[in-house]
Parts: structure tokens; C-alpha cells; sequence
């Protein structure tokens, strides 16, 4: 900590660009007590708190104009890149897309306070086909309001901030051993919480094959899409299927024969909101209900290669 400070108050604005663009673009760097310190540091020290501010909102801009253009190009694919490599890779999908359907592209503008959720957040938008004019304010103001707060919470308490940086010079090596136990605490715990959410979803899946084998025996199984309004707008999803949140959960299960096949799929990572969906029909009587297995990717993938094959039987005819 003493030597980020010194770091900060020799070499300034470079440190303070460069750790936010590398904490923004993703990396688990922690740039928000970096503005902190610098914030207390323009009071102590006399340093430019103006251009501190504005290399922290460029840092800000370029990372996430980077992850909208990588977004507006792929889609869907660099949202599950994403939420693949967070700690919470089951709720990732799930909660980003909550958070934008209810917000919409103003979600920008408190993204960066939301853990997981900064990262997702530009990508998304331009997923989701938000102009880049509209893009580029918001997210200046997110970064204004972000970078705006760290440093004026560091010149507000900067006494404080000059306590803590003196606490750590006279613990040392001890300081980074507390640290890193911290770290690995809260690692074990989305690990653990990561398990409990798997464990409390564990049934049974259903694949594309038993899917197909229950159609064309006749059985008539009834789709359910339990995805989110902002996935439902990416992707399109499984023709005839019954939107869940369209309904009152209660109402809709009252319509249903409980002895019906009902097959759920979403597009989350191990199908986790379709299971979680499946286990309230399974509590209501609904034996028969099964997520999907492979979600909305084994629909797409099965009715590729069905296509595929398709296309070659003329051939080899």
C-alpha cells in the first residue's frame, strides 16, 4: 500500500490510467483504491486532481468501447466468454441480463459499482444494439460518477487514508499475508455458494435425443423458455415454446396436466435457471418435468446438423 502511494504520487496519472484500464478491461486488479489514494493525495500533496480524474475516465472509455465493438460483433459468444471466466459463472448470464432488462443501456451509468456486472455491461449494449453516440456518454458517465466517487471519498477521509497507508508501511509482509487471506476467503465462498447453487438445481436433464424420441412418439411435450427478457431479445428461442415469464408461475401450472412431459431449456451455463425452473414444476406435481440438457445451444446444434444432413441427402441421391 505504501508503495502504491509512492508509486501514485511520483508517477500519477500513468499509474492511475493504467492500473483502472487493466482493472476495467477485466483483470482482478483492484483500481478503486488506487483512486482512493490519489484523491488524498491531491489534498496532501498538492497533485492535479483534475487530470488524475480525467485519465481514470479515459481508461474507463477506451475498456469499454473495446468490450461494445467486441460485443456488437459477436453477440451472445462474448457474453459466455465472459461469464465463463467470472467466479460465478452459473448466475453470470442470469443476473447481467436482469440487470439490463430492468435498466436498459442507463444501466451503464452504475455499472462499474455492481461486481460483475462492469465487465458484462458494454458488451451487452452492444449485443444489444445501443448506438455508439448513446454508448459513449453513458459510459463517460459511469465513469465520471465511479472514478468521481473514489477520489472524492480519498479526499474526504484523506487523514484516514494516511492512517491506513502509515498501518501498512509498520506491518509490512504481514499486510499482504492478511490480503491475500482475505482474497482466498472470498474465492472458497463463491466457490462453496457456486456448489449449493448447482446442488439445489441437480436433476435429472433431458437430452435432444429423448427430446426428438417423446415428439415423435406422439407425447406432445410442452416447451417452456426460461430465459430472461434481454436473452429472449439476442437469440431467438424454440419455435411454439411457452415463455415462463410471461406467466404468474401459480396460474399457468393450473392450466397444465401435471402427467404432461414439460421440458425447459434457457441459455445459461449448466442449465442452471431451466433446472431451477424444472424443480418448482417437480414441487407442484409436474413428475415429468426435466430441463434440458445443453440448453438452447443443443436445439441450435441439433437443428444445424439435421439441416446439414438434409442438404446432403439430395447430393448422395
Amino acid at each position: 500500500m505504501a508503495q502504491l502511494s509512492h508509486l501514485i504520487h511520483v508517477y500519477g496519472v500513468l499509474i492511475v490510467f493504467g492500473i483502472v484500464l487493466l482493472e476495467q478491461i477485466g483483470l482482478p486488479i483492484p483500481a478503486f483504491p488506487v483512486l482512493i489514494i490519489a484523491g488524498a493525495l491531491a489534498v496532501d500533496g498538492g497533485a492535479n486532481w483534475p487530470l488524475y480524474l480525467a485519465a481514470a475516465v479515459l481508461a474507463c472509455l477506451i475498456s469499454d468501447y473495446f468490450w461494445f465493438r467486441a460485443g456488437r460483433y459477436y453477440g451472445k459468444r462474448i457474453l459466455r466468454l465472459l461469464c465463463k471466466i467470472s467466479l460465478s459463472p452459473d448466475s453470470c448470464v442470469s443476473q447481467t441480463e436482469d440487470n439490463f432488462s430492468r435498466w436498459g443501456a442507463k444501466s451503464l451509468v452504475v455499472a462499474k459499482f455492481i461486481p460483475g456486472f462492469n465487465t458484462i455491461a458494454p458488451p451487452l449494449a452492444g449485443a444489444m444494439g445501443t448506438t455508439t453516440p448513446q454508448f459513449v456518454w453513458l459510459s463517460v458517465a459511469g465513469g465520471l460518477l465511479w472514478s468521481g466517487v473514489g477520489m472524492g471519498l480519498g479526499a474526504w477521509f484523506h487523514n484516514s487514508v494516511d492512517d491506513v497507508i502509515a498501518w501498512f508501511e509498520t506491518l509490512g509482509s504481514t499486510a499482504l499475508m492478511v490480503v491475500g487471506f482475505l482474497l482466498v476467503l472470498f474465492v472458497a465462498f463463491k466457490y462453496i455458494e457456486r456448489k449449493r447453487n448447482l446442488g439445489g438445481a441437480n436433476l435429472p436433464r433431458i437430452t435432444m435425443d429423448e427430446l426428438k424420441t417423446l415428439v415423435e412418439a406422439g407425447h406432445d411435450p410442452l416447451i417452456v423458455d426460461a430465459r430472461g427478457v434481454t436473452a429472449r431479445q439476442l437469440e431467438a428461442g424454440i419455435p411454439g415454446a411457452l415463455v415462463y415469464g410471461d406467466h404468474v408461475p401459480e396460474r399457468l401450472m393450473a392450466t397444465l396436466d401435471k402427467d404432461r412431459h414439460i421440458v425447459i431449456y434457457c441459455s445459461c451455463p449448466n442449465d442452471v435457471t431451466a433446472a431451477q425452473v424444472a424443480k418448482e414444476f417437480v414441487k407442484n406435481g409436474f413428475h415429468r418435468a426435466r430441463p434440458l440438457h445443453g440448453g438452447l445451444d443443443a436445439w441450435n446444434d441439433h437443428c444445424a446438423a439435421a439441416q446439414a444432413d438434409a442438404e446432403l441427402k439430395p447430393k448422395h441421391g
